[in-house]
């Protein structure tokens, strides 16, 4: 098995989200009543959903560990958010209460974003082998974004049905969970962007931190737009004119990202190719689309339907030009080991798979 270390992250890191799970939830059942809390909670797992599914379509050619997966949701739902309540709360200590609009439109983005790129970051920190580009870091940074929006959203629709009942809950989840879901989501994605771009060319930690506050500054400027829209325009004009375009072009950013990771799987596998490891057939198999599609159908057909294995097959062959990409740039001193592994385990998924 490849090793864990450096693409996990440390058990007390998740100690304290529960102890921060906790008083968040405390705080909810004070503020808005158990009852409210709970509808808001299972609404809120509806936009959750659509994102969630949404990012695994982008994460699917090499899918990032479980635990950190699950840690960015957490960090974006449970950290980023209770964080910056405090923010929130100490502001108003210092200089009392503020302007609500301007407040939504300029302290919440900067603060919001913030602790939300705080925890990509920290990601990149403590996982850095599981943080290989720029879609790693668009995946983890939407992951954070969803969390958060998660955890917003059942105070949204808490104070929505709080306020104006059923009609007013109608409206708000109307607007947050089906036309906005991925609005978290695309702006911490631009920080994360910034990190992986700084990871693929095996940055120092330093200059990781300042191009994740380059995508920073795009992640405010975007939610403050959106905040704005909300607030002193038209904001159905505003929608449909500015932020489904936008949206549009992130999905095609995503296609471009995704193609270019394709490109380079397949380049990587064709060097082991080179070395006997693999046919140039697998290398199609393994590192295209289509490729992979045929050899589903293929797997499917064989005695016993052998698509788990053929699953494993494309998995490890994936990772395995990521980690010959890392022993490349010199970004990973583990890596020898891993691709000894690897080439174990492929090996093994080959025959099983040709066995009868």
């Amino acid at each position: 098995m490849p090793t864990t270390k450096g693409r996990t992250v440390s058990i007390w890191l998740f100690g304290l989200l529960g102890f921060l799970l906790i008083a968040l939830i405390g705080y909810f059942a004070w503020a808005l009543g158990p009852t409210a809390s709970v509808i808001g909670l299972v609404l809120a797992l509806i936009p959750l959903t659509i994102v969630f599914l949404g990012v695994r379509m982008i994460d699917r050619w090499e899918p990032e560990p479980k635990r950190l997966v699950f840690f960015a949701i957490a960090w974006g739902a449970i950290a980023a958010v209770g964080l910056t309540l405090l923010v929130d709360v100490g502001l108003t200590l210092l200089v009392g209460p503020r302007d609500e609009a301007l407040s939504s439109v300029f302290q919440a983005p900067i603060v919001e974003e913030f602790w939300k790129g705080f925890g990509v970051f920290l990601i990149f920190l403590v996982a850095r082998r599981a943080f290989d580009g720029p879609i790693d870091g668009v995946v983890y940074g939407a992951l954070v974004g969803a969390g958060f929006a998660f955890t917003e959203n059942i105070q949204y629709f808490a104070i929505s049905l709080i306020e104006g009942g059923g009609e007013q809950l109608t409206v708000t989840f109307v607007v947050r969970a089906l036309l906005s879901p991925f609005a978290h989501a695309m702006f911490t994605a631009l920080t994360g962007f910034a990190i992986g771009l700084a990871a693929r060319r095996h940055a120092s930690a330093g200059t990781a931190l300042g191009a994740g506050l380059l995508g920073l500054l795009g992640a405010i400027l975007l939610h403050g737009l959106w905040n704005g829209s909300a607030t002193f325009a038209d904001f159905f004009a505003l929608y449909f004119t500015l932020q489904v375009p936008l949206f549009v072009g992130f999905i095609l950013g995503i296609v471009a990202l995704r193609r270019e990771e394709a490109r380079l799987t397949r380049i990587r596998l064709s060097e082991y190719a080179a070395a006997g490891w693999f046919t140039p057939e697998e290398v199609t198999m393994l590192a295209t689309p289509a490729g992979r599609k045929v050899g589903l159908a293929w797997a499917a057909q064989l005695r016993g339907d052998r698509r788990p294995l053929m699953r494993e097959f494309i998995k490890d062959a994936t990772a395995l030009a990521s980690v010959r990409q890392r022993a490349i740039t010199g970004r990973d001193p583990l890596a020898a080991e891993d691709e000894r592994a690897l080439l174990i385990r492929t090996r093994a998924t080959r025959a099983a798979l040709l066995a009868y």
